[in-house]
Protein backbone atom coordinates (compact mmCIF):
# COMPACT_ATOMS: atom_id res chain seq x y z
CA UNK A 1 0.00 0.00 0.00
CA UNK A 2 1.38 3.40 -0.78
CA UNK A 3 1.60 6.42 1.80
CA UNK A 4 -1.22 8.03 0.16
CA UNK A 5 -3.52 4.79 0.34
CA UNK A 6 -2.44 4.46 3.78
CA UNK A 7 -2.80 8.02 4.77
CA UNK A 8 -6.71 7.57 3.06
CA UNK A 9 -7.63 4.88 5.35
CA UNK A 10 -6.12 6.12 8.63
CA UNK A 11 -9.40 7.68 9.91
CA UNK A 12 -10.88 4.20 9.85
CA UNK A 13 -7.73 3.25 12.37
CA UNK A 14 -9.40 5.55 14.69
CA UNK A 15 -12.59 3.69 15.47
CA UNK A 16 -12.90 1.21 18.22
CA UNK A 17 -14.38 -1.41 16.36
CA UNK A 18 -16.27 -4.30 18.14
CA UNK A 19 -14.25 -7.40 18.65
CA UNK A 20 -16.44 -8.84 15.53
CA UNK A 21 -15.09 -5.72 13.28
CA UNK A 22 -18.38 -3.87 13.34
CA UNK A 23 -19.00 -0.31 14.88
CA UNK A 24 -23.16 1.17 15.77
CA UNK A 25 -23.80 3.74 13.96
CA UNK A 26 -26.83 6.34 14.59
CA UNK A 27 -28.57 7.85 11.25
CA UNK A 28 -30.15 11.37 11.80
CA UNK A 29 -31.90 13.56 10.00
CA UNK A 30 -29.59 15.86 8.87
CA UNK A 31 -31.93 19.38 9.10
CA UNK A 32 -34.16 18.61 11.88
CA UNK A 33 -31.99 16.27 14.16
CA UNK A 34 -34.50 13.08 14.78
CA UNK A 35 -33.24 9.87 14.98
CA UNK A 36 -33.95 7.80 12.39
CA UNK A 37 -32.61 4.46 13.12
CA UNK A 38 -29.50 2.52 14.18
CA UNK A 39 -27.63 -0.39 12.02
CA UNK A 40 -24.21 -1.77 12.10
CA UNK A 41 -21.26 -0.78 9.95
CA UNK A 42 -17.99 -2.67 9.07
CA UNK A 43 -14.65 -0.91 7.66
CA UNK A 44 -15.84 -1.44 3.74
CA UNK A 45 -19.52 -0.34 4.79
CA UNK A 46 -18.17 3.00 6.15
CA UNK A 47 -15.47 3.60 3.30
CA UNK A 48 -18.28 2.64 0.67
CA UNK A 49 -20.60 5.26 2.67
CA UNK A 50 -18.08 7.99 2.28
CA UNK A 51 -17.15 7.47 -1.22
CA UNK A 52 -20.10 6.81 -2.54
CA UNK A 53 -22.33 9.64 0.19
CA UNK A 54 -25.15 7.16 0.84
CA UNK A 55 -26.05 4.84 3.91
CA UNK A 56 -24.29 1.23 3.62
CA UNK A 57 -24.99 -0.46 6.29
CA UNK A 58 -23.76 -4.03 7.53
CA UNK A 59 -26.19 -6.54 7.56
CA UNK A 60 -25.53 -9.21 10.46
CA UNK A 61 -28.35 -11.34 9.43
CA UNK A 62 -26.99 -11.35 5.62
CA UNK A 63 -23.33 -11.47 6.36
CA UNK A 64 -23.29 -8.45 3.83
CA UNK A 65 -23.09 -5.39 2.96
CA UNK A 66 -26.46 -3.33 2.82
CA UNK A 67 -26.95 -0.07 0.87
CA UNK A 68 -30.09 1.64 2.61
CA UNK A 69 -33.08 1.74 0.35
CA UNK A 70 -31.86 -1.05 -2.22
CA UNK A 71 -34.98 -2.63 -2.14
CA UNK A 72 -37.29 -0.14 -0.72
CA UNK A 73 -35.72 3.30 -2.26
CA UNK A 74 -35.49 4.70 0.52
CA UNK A 75 -31.79 5.58 -0.04
CA UNK A 76 -30.29 7.90 2.81
CA UNK A 77 -28.31 10.62 1.05
CA UNK A 78 -25.20 11.70 3.72
CA UNK A 79 -25.12 15.05 4.16
CA UNK A 80 -22.07 14.98 7.47
CA UNK A 81 -20.33 12.19 9.69
CA UNK A 82 -19.43 12.28 12.97
CA UNK A 83 -17.51 10.11 15.44
CA UNK A 84 -18.17 10.00 19.26
CA UNK A 85 -15.80 11.38 22.33
CA UNK A 86 -14.91 7.67 22.82
CA UNK A 87 -14.34 6.61 19.33
CA UNK A 88 -17.02 4.07 19.28
CA UNK A 89 -20.22 5.13 17.52
CA UNK A 90 -20.64 7.07 14.06
CA UNK A 91 -23.28 9.51 13.62
CA UNK A 92 -24.82 9.70 9.78
CA UNK A 93 -26.33 13.08 9.30
CA UNK A 94 -28.77 12.12 6.20
CA UNK A 95 -31.27 13.26 4.32
CA UNK A 96 -34.31 10.41 4.26
CA UNK A 97 -35.50 10.07 0.38
CA UNK A 98 -39.08 8.93 0.36
CA UNK A 99 -39.58 9.94 4.33
CA UNK A 100 -39.45 6.87 5.69
CA UNK A 101 -36.52 4.50 7.22
CA UNK A 102 -38.08 1.60 9.16
CA UNK A 103 -39.04 -1.25 7.61
CA UNK A 104 -41.87 -1.08 9.11
CA UNK A 105 -43.14 1.40 6.99
CA UNK A 106 -42.44 4.50 9.72
CA UNK A 107 -40.77 7.40 9.15
CA UNK A 108 -38.22 6.65 11.92
CA UNK A 109 -37.27 2.94 13.87
CA UNK A 110 -38.09 4.65 17.33
CA UNK A 111 -41.71 4.55 17.35
CA UNK A 112 -42.55 2.58 20.48
CA UNK A 113 -42.76 4.45 23.86
CA UNK A 114 -42.97 3.31 27.46
CA UNK A 115 -46.04 4.33 28.88
CA UNK A 116 -46.97 3.15 32.35
CA UNK A 117 -44.30 -0.07 31.96
CA UNK A 118 -45.63 -0.82 28.35
CA UNK A 119 -44.24 -0.18 24.70
CA UNK A 120 -46.88 1.82 22.45
CA UNK A 121 -46.51 2.22 18.92
CA UNK A 122 -46.92 6.41 18.67
CA UNK A 123 -45.85 6.77 15.55
CA UNK A 124 -48.53 6.15 12.02
CA UNK A 125 -47.28 3.48 9.96
CA UNK A 126 -46.59 5.61 6.40
CA UNK A 127 -47.07 3.05 3.96
CA UNK A 128 -47.90 -0.45 4.22
CA UNK A 129 -44.01 -2.70 4.51
CA UNK A 130 -46.04 -5.15 2.04
CA UNK A 131 -46.36 -2.43 -0.51
CA UNK A 132 -42.33 -1.74 0.03
CA UNK A 133 -41.02 -4.36 -0.08
CA UNK A 134 -42.49 -6.56 -2.90
CA UNK A 135 -41.73 -9.70 -3.52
Amino acid sequence: MTEQQLSNTAWLDKIKWTEDGLVPAIAQDYQTGEVLMMAWMNRDSLSLTVAEKRAIYWSRSRQSLWRKGESSGHVQKLHDIRLDCDADVILLKVEQLGDIACHTGRRSCFYQQLNNHQWQAVEPVLKDPDDIYKA
